[in-house]
């Protein structure tokens, strides 16, 4: 990885106007015989934001945190100089980068080619937010506050148990599930955050006789379980992915959604499912 940086808070005014090209730009001839390889350097200006890499340790904990395997399509969104698209590949997962600079694509691709991951890294030239990676199961990103909040809508919109994982920038107010904090020894971009994408889940569910009702803001879940004509607000609950629980009546609920019903166990061994009622 990557980009990024805000201009203000690095005190980089002079990189602020070159920071927002609205065309992509041209690609750049091809390098001639002798010419030196292009190196980035750090602050250059980008479409939305400056470059800044990201710290190896950071990327290995981001990848750690999103529990990559060999199973998973990683999807690096302003991939920079490809550098967690190739520490995913190294992990077996195909990984694919979307950079706007195509230097920084060029990079990229000679980077993966040393790594000996070329078959299972890829990058293109493209706007993040006019690109669909709609089918990766886990998405990683060094962007501003702002445009992760622009990705938002995107992202909920996501396949439920899609991992996201941010260095440093939050989403507003979709908490994360997960922090982590490199330490003391690091001076500045230290933090990582992870999000699961949640199932949705709200509106009125039957288990039986009795009624649950969901009121849900991204994995975070209120609401009601009315049993004998008595209603019980729920806490702790959360969706984590299709991942439901939850505790009511002094009880635990666990369970998932599956096939459109939730399905799980209560504490102490006994089964439920929900389905959505009628209306």
């Amino acid at each position: 990885m990557r980009r990024l940086l805000l201009l203000a808070a690095c005190a980089m005014p002079l990189l602020a106007g070159a920071a927002t090209a609205q065309q992509p730009p041209q690609q750049s001839p091809q390098q001639s015989t002798g010419a030196p390889a292009y190196s980035p350097t750090v602050g250059q200006a980008g479409k939305d934001v400056v470059w800044v890499p990201t710290q190896q340790q950071l990327v290995d904990r981001m990848l750690d945190m999103a529990r990559v395997t060999a199973q998973d399509y990683v999807v690096d969104l302003g991939s920079g100089d490809g550098r967690t698209v190739i520490t995913a590949a190294q992990r077996g997962a195909r990984a694919h980068g979307i950079e706007f600079n195509p230097d920084m694509v060029a990079l990229s691709r000679r980077n993966a080619e040393a790594a000996g991951v070329t078959g299972r890294a890829s990058f293109v030239q493209a706007d993040i937010f006019q690109s669909d990676f709609s089918d990766a199961t886990v998405v990683t990103l060094f962007l501003l506050q702002t445009l992760n909040e622009r990705l938002r809508p995107t992202l909920l919109a996501m396949k439920p148990g899609t991992r996201v994982v941010s260095n440093t920038f939050t989403m507003g107010d979709w908490k994360p599930d997960q922090s982590f904090d490199t330490g003391a020894a690091c001076a500045s971009f230290c933090r990582a955050y992870l999000w699961i994408i949640p199932a949705r889940v709200a509106g009125t569910w039957q288990i039986g006789e009795d009624r649950l009702v969901l009121e849900q803001r991204y994995q975070g879940l209120t609401g009601t379980l009315t049993q004998g004509g008595q209603a019980h607000a729920i806490s702790e609950a959360k969706m984590e992915g299709e991942a439901i629980t939850f505790t009511a009546n002094g009880r635990r609920y666990t369970g998932r959604l599956e096939g459109g019903a939730l399905t799980g166990q209560v504490e102490g061994g006994a089964a439920w499912r929900a389905v959505k009622a009628a209306g």
